[in-house]
Formats: C-alpha cells, sequence, structure tokens
C-alpha cells in the first residue's frame, strides 16, 4: 500500500525549470525509495566494490537532485540507470589511473561485456510493456500474443501446446500482430 502510494505522489510532480525546492527534494525521495536498490546494484556489478558502490549510488543522486530541474519527467528508471553507469565509468577511470600495475596483471586486457546496466534496465522496460500490450488484447489474441512475442515460442510448438491447428495458430498471430500494431500506434500518437 505503500509503494502505490510512493507511486502516485511521483505522479503528482510538475516538471519545469525552476521548480520549487521542496518538490524537487519530495521528488528525490520518491527516486531513491523506488530505485535505490537498481542503482546499487547496477554499481555493484559495475565496480565489484561494496565501498564504491555506496558511494557511486550517493553520488548518482546527487547528480539526479542537481539536474532535476532539467529532468521532463519521463523514463526516470533509464535516466538514472545512465546516470549510475556514468558515475561507474567515471569511477574506473580514474581508479585505473591511480592503481599501480603488478606482474600478474600488468599487460592483461580487461575485457567488459556487450551488455551495459542501461541496456539491460531497457531492455526490462521494453518486454514489461510488450507484456503488457499482449495481456490488453481480447481472448484468444492475448494468450496468443503472449505465447508468441513475450515467450518467443512458434507457432507449431503453440499449436501443440494447446491442441490447436496450425493454420488457426498461424491466423491467431497474424490478427494479433494487427491489434498490438494498433495500441503501439496509439501510443506514438498520444
Amino acid at each position: 500500500m505503500e509503494q502505490i502510494y510512493k507511486v502516485n505522489l511521483w505522479n503528482k510532480f510538475t516538471y519545469r525549470k525552476g521548480a520549487n525546492p521542496i518538490n524537487r527534494e519530495e521528488q528525490l525521495s520518491a527516486l531513491i525509495d523506488s530505485y535505490q536498490h537498481l542503482v546499487f546494484s547496477i554499481c555493484y556489478k559495475m565496480t565489484s566494490d561494496y565501498f564504491a558502490s555506496e558511494d557511486l549510488t550517493q553520488d548518482t543522486f546527487l547528480s539526479a537532485y542537481n539536474h532535476l530541474k532539467d529532468f521532463d519527467g519521463n523514463h526516470e528508471k533509464a535516466w538514472l540507470c545512465r546516470i549510475a553507469t556514468n558515475k561507474c565509468l567515471d569511477w574506473l577511470q580514474s581508479a585505473g589511473r591511480r592503481s599501480i600495475p603488478t606482474e600478474d596483471v600488468g599487460m592483461e586486457e580487461v575485457h567488459i561485456s556487450g551488455e551495459t546496466p542501461e541496456s539491460i534496465c531497457l531492455e526490462e522496460e521494453v518486454r514489461e510493456t510488450l507484456l503488457a500490450r499482449c495481456r490488453a488484447l481480447k481472448p484468444p489474441y492475448d494468450e496468443i500474443a503472449k505465447a508468441y512475442y513475450y515467450d518467443e515460442m512458434d507457432a507449431a510448438e503453440i499449436a501443440r501446446q494447446k491442441g490447436m491447428k496450425l493454420k488457426t495458430v498461424q491466423t491467431q498471430v497474424y490478427r494479433a500482430r494487427s491489434m498490438l500494431r494498433k495500441l503501439y500506434g496509439k501510443e506514438k500518437g498520444a
């Protein structure tokens, strides 16, 4: 119940330049309550240093607070993830300059995986939106769209699982695709 209140409190804020400092403090409080664990996780995953992650998490929210007046209020989760990622990259660069290489690790190359915390966060958000759109369709298209697009099953697997003819499933997938396009089109036009 408390979490719902915080989300509703967050939605009541207006995003405009020169916003009232009290609202900015309340916005920061709502951001911290909602995303402190996510931001800390990103920092810890990138640095592997618990204490540095705590400091970087604080730096992230401090930077968010300082730039809140310029923020339009859309995609705050992705915005905070990006700030945290940048803070960690800056920290890693400065930590690299401070360290003295030893024989064992002096000339080894450091390989960074292709997935950044920001891309992981954005992918989760896209998948959540897709699932919500699939569930918004009327039956039987909701189940077919979820199985085909969200669960990434092919039409033959869905037909076997549901005991339906393959052609029926293919037709329902085609219709569900059309319905999803309309839902996404309404979102873009709004």
